[in-house]
């Protein structure tokens, strides 16, 4: 037996819920009954079609557990049939693969099924067609919510492939089922939580454990099914009396017990030290009734039978959760001593509670859907909203997916508008992040804030439950502070900061950069008119690789490009054009002779300006540092900095040194080596090499070491035309996160 079918033998022993099979038989006529229970009056003549159409094409396709392929976009409809969701959406979950893994075009899909179904189809083969990988894990995730914010039954649909992936993960090679866990504990199960499809939430979180913990999975299953015997007794004396307490009120409802997670039980073992069994005692129930009304006075009946734990109360109902979960939540003193959690909330508040949005589609597509469907979907498609806005206005992807998982994670806190509007914001959140919740021209113009009819300065944090009002200035070109940067915690408000110094940066830096080529022009005599031609500009502009000519004029204005450059590439051009024209533009080389030395080194040597010039890589001088000259033997001269380690040897042959001076061309690149001291964190190296490449730098090399105390050291080396503007490239890598010191350094 090879080692990998002792590791899958062990793994089937140990957590045989991912080796699941489908049911051979009888799987659509189950899928159409399901269908039929949730939407009796529709027509579901589609979804027999759309399996018609999917066994045909998917025939002599297997999947990796030896099953017929077909089996799984039925199981997928099967998942998404239990949450109510309707026809049309089943159609698409049935057809999802066809596109993309059989010869089925998607206009014959379209002409045969209608553009809604088409569309859902598109949507998930596009987000199935980017491999995973760091950054292409980090564009799925965007594609997923650009799809998301266009209809959310795309992801719906994805969720559910994914589970039943999940599902049959002990057929696939560990290391994939594994990186398949991680990830979908790191996207998948917070955005199906954020959407409030707990049960999708709950089973991927259990299947992803079991993968890649299953040792640990099989132990807390074991201890769970030892202590069910006495819990389960418990549970029925805590559900009793609860009945009784409604029968005495004369409330109608339903009393159930809540099943333990595995996933959960690990989490709260883990992340908060607590026992297995101070964890398991813990008894859970969940109350359902018919009206708000009736949710408090059950409320108020459990209170009056047993004791409540102080800080244990959290009324979901008066103030929902981000994803609009509705629910009395408290914990009380049982029988024995016990405690019992008891959540109580309406039979609409589970269905929302259990199936999220999904559950609104149920309306969505039924014809007995009046608007209070669409209503709750437009007011669950706020987050939605939010997060469709700054995928659009982070352009790293890795930035962004490093955004999203914060904000599908975070804690939030609620607070209000002086009229009573209750505003979601991260844990931490200020007052400027609340003006920009509001409205992004709102945050901008901030100057003040009041919190509980106090002023209050901006960088306070906000708690649950405070009123906040901010003041804004009538000034039309007030703007944000940089300094807010450093305290705002929303997404949003960060992003909308940054624009904002971005956009009024990139206009001074345009102006500087017009300034900076006119003012060339006249000092070299040049034309003018001929020269600022729009034209010219544009092709020079494409040739360079900028987006147009105003990008041109900001990368001359921040000092990435030399006007010098420039106005050489332009002249070319002209001369290309007409030979007779470019004669006579005359082009002085920073004010020297013409005659250049057979290196583009950027170095004269006194007295012999043609001698072969090379600069040394020990120390990589660039112009603006003290250099000497050594005269080596058949390599011309070698140029070193005066504070070279080497230079004290060579000062031992005085003979041999020799005066030089920098004289940069528009040609001449230079060498430069630098060392980046930081914290070691995740991302550290592409966010430095990002930066660099921001500022057109050309990286030949990078070295990265890591200390024992999480000190990262890492040396680049790269080249640059012109290094006057050296001194803000450092500055800008000294400003990334955990970054405490960037300089010079000697290339030996």
């Amino acid at each position: 037996m090879t080692e990998t079918q002792s590791s899958s033998a062990s793994l089937r022993r140990l957590v045989p819920r991912i080796f699941s099979k489908a049911q051979p038989v009888g799987a659509v006529e189950r899928l159409i009954r399901t269908a039929r229970m949730h939407h009796p009056k529709s027509d579901l003549s589609i979804i027999e079609r759309a399996y018609t159409v999917a066994e045909k094409a998917h025939r002599g396709q297997k999947r990796q557990s030896g099953e017929p392929y077909i089996t799984h976009p039925v199981a997928v409809a099967q998942i998404l049939a239990d949450l109510g969701i309707g026809p049309k959406t089943l159609a698409a979950a049935l057809l999802h693969d066809t596109v993309e893994d059989t010869g089925y075009p998607l206009d014959e899909l379209r002409a045969e099924f209608g553009d809604e179904v088409a569309m859902l189809v598109d949507g998930v083969t596009k987000l199935d067609k980017v491999k995973y990988g760091e950054s292409a894990q980090a564009e799925t995730v965007r594609k997923m919510i650009v799809a998301m914010s266009k209809d959310i039954r795309v992801l719906v649909i994805k969720l559910a492939d994914r589970l039943h992936n999940a599902r049959t993960w002990g057929f696939v090679p560990p290391e994939k089922a594994a990186r398949k866990a991680t990830e979908t504990l790191e996207i998948y199960t917070p955005l199906a939580h954020r959407l409030g499809i707990q049960t999708i939430k709950w089973e991927l979180e259990d299947l992803s454990f079991a993968v890649l913990y299953p040792k640990l999975y099989a132990e807390i299953e074991s201890l769970v099914k030892q202590r069910t015997p006495q819990r389960e007794e418990l549970v029925h004396q805590v559900i009793d009396s609860v009945n009784e307490d409604l029968k005495a009120a004369k409330i109608r409802g339903k009393v159930v017990g809540r099943p333990k997670q595995y996933y959960s039980i690990y989490q709260k073992m883990i992340v908060r030290g607590r026992d297995f069994d101070e964890i398991y005692d813990l008894i859970g129930i969940r109350i359902l009734v018919n009206s708000v009304r009736d949710c408090y006075a059950v409320l108020g009946a459990i209170h009056a039978r047993w004791t409540p734990i102080p800080g244990r109360f959290k009324d979901y109902i008066a103030t929902p959760k981000f994803n609009l979960y509705q629910s009395l939540h408290t914990t009380v003193i049982g029988p024995g001593g016990k405690s019992v959690e008891i959540q109580i909330r309406t039979h609409e508040m589970h269905q929302h509670a259990e199936y999220g949005v999904a559950a609104h589609w149920k309306y969505k597509e039924n014809v007995n859907g009046k608007n209070a469907g669409a209503k709750a979907n437009e007011n669950d498609m706020v987050w939605l909203a939010h997060i469709s806005d700054w995928q659009a206005e982070t352009a790293d992807p890795g930035e962004f997916l490093d955004s999203l998982r914060f904000e599908i994670g975070a804690k939030e806190v609620y607070v209000f508008t002086p009229k009573g509007r209750v505003i979601g914001l991260p844990a931490g959140a200020t007052p400027v992040d609340f003006a920009y919740a509001v409205h992004t021209e709102v945050g901008h113009r901030t100057m003040g804030a009041k919190v509980n009819g106090r002023l209050v300065p901006l960088e306070t944090e906000l708690n649950s439950g405070e009123v906040v009002e901010v003041f804004t200035s009538k000034n039309p070109d007030s703007g944000p502070s940089q300094d807010w940067l450093s305290f705002v915690k929303s997404t949003r408000a960060r992003n909308k900061i940054r624009q904002w110094f971005t956009k009024e940066r990139r206009d001074e830096a345009i102006e500087q950069g017009k300034d900076a080529i006119a003012r060339a022009m006249r000092k070299q005599n040049l034309p003018l008119q001929k020269l600022m031609s729009q034209d010219s500009f544009a092709e020079v502009a494409a040739q360079m690789r900028y987006e147009d000519v105003s990008a041109l004029y900001a990368a001359v204005g921040e000092g990435h490009v030399s006007t010098q450059s420039v106005l050489e590439k332009v002249a070319a051009l002209l001369q290309g054009d007409s030979e007779a024209e470019a004669e006579a533009i005359d082009f002085p080389v920073r004010g020297r002779t013409r005659k250049l030395p057979h290196s583009d080194s950027g170095v004269l040597v006194r007295g012999a300006p043609d001698i072969l010039v090379k600069m040394s890589k020990c120390c990589t001088p660039v112009p603006g540092d003290d250099i000497v000259g050594f005269v080596t033997r058949g390599s011309g001269v070698s140029v070193h900095r005066s504070d070279c380690h080497n230079v004290q040897e060579l000062l031992k042959e005085p003979e041999r040194m020799i005066d030089v001076e920098w004289a940069p061309t528009s040609k001449s690149v230079f060498l430069v080596n630098i060392q980046v001291e930081a914290l070691d964190r995740a991302g550290l190296l592409s966010d430095v090499t990002r930066v660099l490449s921001e500022h057109h730098v050309n990286i030949l090399s990078a070295t990265v070491s890591t200390s024992t105390n999480r000190l990262a050291i890492s040396r680049f080396v790269f080249e640059m035309g012109d290094t006057t503007h050296l001194d803000r490239v450092l500055n800008a890598v000294r400003r990334i996160d955990a970054v405490y010191d960037v300089y010079r350094v000697n290339g030996g």
